[in-house]
């Protein structure tokens, strides 16, 4: 994928990418989003929560322009994500795939009103490290994150399909 340059490109490089993501999930199937993978830890629905979490601190990062959120952004990635499953790993399916739209949504919403220069300039966050890039940051925690999970949603759906 060539990287966005401008705000129009990042957000259909965002739709394209959840598109995709979309569509595997739809070939999961929601009977099927709970079951555990193979060493009974996450499931499909887990992963879902999982996205569902970055991208909704990214609507704290859009809206407000600043580096601001989760107190879970002081971890580590590792242990982060361990947290956001255990908040997640009991919530019903429905209420998951629920707010996961809503999220994705606001999102949505949040991105259209991106500038050519939000995506480029540090310094329109608050907070955010000069050295860093917003379009990087952002990317990450959207089109990025959903093209890193897929591939292991299709292995497992070749695990869960077939003869």
């Amino acid at each position: 994928m060539i990287e966005p340059q401008t705000a129009a490109e990042f957000c259909a490089a965002v739709a394209s990418a959840y598109q995709e993501w979309e569509m595997v999930l739809a070939a999961v199937g929601e009977p099927r989003m709970t079951v555990p993978s193979a060493d009974g830890a996450e499931s499909i629905k887990d992963v879902i929560a999982h996205v569902a979490w970055y991208e909704r601190e990214m609507i704290g990062v859009l809206h407000e322009h600043a580096l601001a959120g989760s107190d879970l952004w002081g971890l580590s990635t590792n242990a982060r994500n361990v947290a956001i499953f255990a908040a997640n790993r009991d919530r019903p399916l429905a209420e998951v795939l629920t707010e996961a739209r809503n999220v994705h949504r606001q999102l949505l919403a949040e991105l259209a009103a991106l500038t050519d220069a939000d995506l480029a300039d540090a310094t329109r966050f608050r907070d955010m490290p000069p050295a860093w890039r917003p379009a990087d940051m952002l990317a990450d925690n959207t089109y990025r994150h959903y093209l890193e999970h897929i591939p292991a949603i299709r292995v497992w759906l070749d695990k869960h399909t077939g003869p």
